[in-house]
């Protein structure tokens, strides 16, 4: 027909917007570094797992050793200074950072694995197990989780291991609603369809087609909630409901209290410290978020360019 496009010059375009975008990928930093607030939450989030790994490198002194003078400001010996009882602050902040890291880690693992499941699930199946799903999801969500941790703790007594079970099991609806809302966009997409049309089972149809493609927004999801598990074991720590067996900031923090006038460094360092934790994985989560969104949009233009 006059004046319509050959079929190889659109593949050759094709190909050369592809080219273009891979050597786009390829040549600068990642998306998710190309943002000021992105590269300071892979900054921030990569020192913090840095600092709770390698903790009894960076502070090998016991955090509740007494080391020095009580109440000691920074020096050149303790950078942090020491606190009431002569305990190094530096190892007691380094080594609080592995247990919040433990913590929000375990926690984000058993709501995420709850979340996904149900979420999938539930988008997948619909009709009257979507229902009944949806509504387990929307009370655990109204369930008060810090009100309901003091409760737990003081029937049970204080411990890592409850504290780790009972966030986990009540963290996990935000997680099931969004990979719910992303398996039913996913599902009615042509790829699967095509699956299902050919016979796959389901499962198998979950496992390789939709959730691969659910898997962004969910780590998105995950590291909003490893940001509110650090804080919440910290308030709890705080009220002193932590486990006494372990350092944690939010003990030092609450062990500060007593000193603000004499030692402003007892609850600085503490303090910045769940901070910048949870700064960090805020800002992540905003750069994972934005580069998760624009994936869809780049994948849409390359479409209607090859079109």
């Amino acid at each position: 027909m006059a004046g319509s496009i050959p079929a190889s010059a659109t593949s050759e375009r094709t190909l050369a917007l592809e080219a273009r975008a891979l050597a786009a990928r390829r040549g600068g930093p990642p998306r998710i570094l190309r943002s000021a607030g992105g590269g300071a939450g892979v900054a921030i989030t990569c020192a913090f797992f840095a600092v709770a790994i390698l903790a009894d490198r960076i502070a090998p002194v016991d955090p509740f050793a007494s080391v020095a003078s009580p109440l000691s400001p920074p020096s050149v010996a303790h950078l942090m200074g020491t606190d009431d009882l002569g305990r190094d602050l530096l190892s007691g902040v380094v080594h609080g950072a592995r247990t919040s890291l433990v913590v929000a880690l375990a926690v984000t693992a058993l709501a995420s694995l709850l979340g996904v499941s149900v979420g999938a699930v539930s988008g997948w199946r619909g009709d009257l197990l979507d229902d009944a799903l949806m509504r387990l999801t929307e009370f655990v969500q109204v369930i008060p989780r810090f009100f309901l941790a003091v409760v737990v703790i003081a029937l049970f007594g204080p411990g890592l291991d409850r504290l780790v079970l009972l966030l986990g099991l009540t963290s996990w609806p935000l997680m099931a609603r969004v990979v719910r809302a992303e398996v039913l966009s996913v599902k009615a997409r042509e790829f699967v369809l095509a699956a299902r049309s050919l016979g796959e089972p389901a499962p198998r149809i979950l496992a390789r087609e939709v959730l691969p493609n659910v898997l962004g927004p969910a780590v998105v999801v995950a590291s909003v909630n490893a940001a509110g598990v650090i804080l919440l074991e910290a308030g709890l720590s705080f009220l002193g409901l932590g486990d006494p067996s372990v350092v944690s900031w939010g003990y030092l923090a609450s062990n500060a209290q007593r000193f603000l006038r004499v030692a402003w460094w007892m609850a600085v360092f503490p303090g910045a410290s769940i901070a910048l934790a949870i700064l960090g994985l805020n800002l992540l989560g905003d750069a994972l978020g934005d580069a998760v969104s624009a994936r869809p949009a780049a994948r849409a233009g390359r479409h209607a360019g090859g079109g």
